[in-house]
């Protein structure tokens, strides 16, 4: 277990965070911060079968996919659905599904991930390395094509729009909150810390280590691959829903390859296999990206007014990626969590 004094002590500091800032920051930084917030969760059920388990595996994109999929599908009514759906007339099924509960539907976009995990683990984990690599990124790619080709269940290449909360006056605003989004990292943080400090953390870093001695030592290789990939899924599903929830659409361009691509730089610049690690990488890589933004727009230096140059943000932040990358090239943690550092610094006295 690693609910320790200091563990639970920042939990409590990460809660209170999330009550100061929805009550002092602004609209736009709140959306920042629920982006954050959104891929700090999936940066850590990613690095659980990629960085713990090491697995190299290129599926995040299809489960957050499937998560955003079913949340939006849940969340609108039938006569938004009807008049929404342009590409072909709704199913039945698709009419028939639905509810207000947000809670509800990010729970059931994880089942439904999940369970999606457990069909794919089979074929999946029959092979390694490269081969698993080439797999699970099919798997993307077949979810992408599924959504644009099965207009009657996801309306195609047009995707589901205004997946909004409607107020008693008629108005609109978003299903995802700071309390929704800061809940769910700080619950997958807490499940995924204890899962990698218990005993089955540990065959999950023996199976990555060194997976022919693992099963020589009588760890059951597939049993392990498959939890982390299914907790992994669960997490990415509910991750989906939220995005949906924030954005208030969904289409299948949202969710190509690039989209697990940004989640694999976002690990490994944080050390593959380390929590903190990921949480770190989230923070720079969607935080820095935004706060980069003024590079794009005009600027006034020592009196002298420059133009606009769009884009200009994307390469000042490739380059510092580039530069932290040749200073730490197994990560900025490593394989190491934040406690291992405080637990060093004090065997070091």
């Amino acid at each position: 277990m690693v609910g320790k004094f200091k563990f639970w002590i920042a939990t409590i500091l990460a809660i209170g965070f999330l009550f100061f800032c929805d009550r002092y920051f602004s609209e736009y930084s709140l959306g920042i911060i629920n982006n954050i917030a959104i891929f700090i969760t999936l940066a850590i059920s990613y690095n659980l079968i990629n960085g713990v388990t090491g697995q190299f595996s290129l599926e995040p994109n299809g489960f957050v996919a499937v998560g955003a999929y079913v949340a939006a599908i849940l969340l609108l009514n039938a006569d938004s659905k009807v008049y929404q759906f342009d590409a072909a007339e709704p199913s039945g099924i698709i009419l028939a599904l639905y509810t207000s509960n947000f809670i509800l539907a990010m729970f059931v976009s994880g089942i439904c991930a999940t369970l999606l995990a457990l069909i794919l683990a089979m074929p999946v984990f029959r092979v390694r390395g490269d081969y698993l690599a080439i797999v699970t990124l099919g798997f993307g790619f077949i979810i992408q094509l599924l959504a644009v080709n099965f207009p009657a269940f996801t309306n195609g290449s047009i995707g589901l729009n205004e997946v909004m909360k409607v107020g008693e006056n008629g108005d609109l605003s978003r299903f995802t909150n700071i309390f929704y989004s800061g809940g769910l990292a700080i619950i997958a943080t807490i499940v995924i810390l204890n899962l990698v400090y218990s005993k089955f953390g540990r065959a999950m870093k023996a199976v990555r280590d060194d997976e022919d001695a693992a099963i020589a030592m009588g760890i059951n290789a597939f049993a392990t691959k498959t939890t982390a990939f299914c907790v992994s899924a669960f997490f990415e599903g509910m991750g989906g829903a939220l995005l949906v929830g924030l954005l208030g659409s969904v289409s299948p361009d949202q969710f190509t390859f690039m989209f697990t691509f940004l989640l694999l730089i976002i690990i490994v610049l944080g050390g593959l296999g380390s929590t903190t690690g990921a949480i770190i990488g989230t923070i720079l890589v969607i935080g820095g990206s935004e706060w980069l933004r003024f590079l794009d727009e005009p600027m006034n230096i020592f009196g002298y007014q420059t133009d606009a140059y769009p884009g200009l943000r994307m390469v000042v932040f490739s380059l510092v990626l580039i530069f932290v990358m040749l200073f730490a090239r197994k990560g900025i943690m490593g394989q190491m969590e934040l406690g291992d550092l405080f637990r060093r610094k004090g065997s070091d006295k």
